[in-house]
């Protein structure tokens, strides 16, 4: 089955775009590392629900995020299901989602994850890596860029930022050394390294 972009993607990203950039004030470092065409996965630390749109405002490309299942009950649907997102159950291992991403990914999309599985709970320290990142892309032959994100969401701060880094392959068997790689990455981004 042929995925594809959703208009309501397509017409809220530049509205999302221009009242972001203009409310928050992000710096945007290194976004010219997102690919402008061809399957890759975003990865970065999670420090809001925010973190979503910051990403948004980041690339024209539509991504196709990977979000907790609760966001598809009520009235939520009807705008989280028509934003070419990916329901995860977070209670287990969600094979199927993984599935759909790997869809997208086969049909040269583009993928964001945050690898912790759920926003920080202590400021500026990650939590430990679910494997879904390095799994995606070990699979799908998919490129990762890593990206971090500093600063907090308050109106006109300026110290809001995101930082995108190299694209790295999964060349290696070994998922967990994998892992531990990208999440060190990513903490690298974070201090700045």
């Amino acid at each position: 089955m042929k995925k594809k972009d959703t208009l309501l993607y397509r017409f809220a990203r530049p509205i999302i775009t221009v009242l972001f950039k203009t409310f928050f004030t992000p710096k945007i470092i290194g976004k010219e590392k997102i690919p402008a065409s061809g399957r890759i996965i975003l990865a970065g630390n999670h420090t809001s629900n925010f973190d979503c749109l910051l990403l948004m405002s980041s690339t024209k490309r539509s991504i196709h995020f990977l979000a907790k299942k609760e966001l598809w009950k009520g009235p939520k649907k009807l705008i989280f299901g028509n934003m070419g997102l990916i329901p995860v159950d977070r209670s287990r291992k969600d094979h199927k989602s993984l599935e759909m991403a790997e869809l997208y990914l086969k049909e040269e999309q583009l993928i964001g994850i945050f690898p912790e599985g759920t926003t920080e709970k202590e400021k500026g320290k990650m939590l430990p890596f679910k494997m879904g990142a390095i799994k995606m892309a070990k699979d799908t032959n998919t490129k990762v860029v890593p990206f971090a994100i500093s600063g907090n969401y308050s109106l006109f701060s300026k110290n809001l930022k995101i930082i995108f880094g190299n694209a790295i392959s999964i060349d290696n068997d070994d998922l967990e050394k994998e892992k531990g790689k990208l999440q060190n990455t990513i903490g690298n981004l974070m201090r700045g390294d």
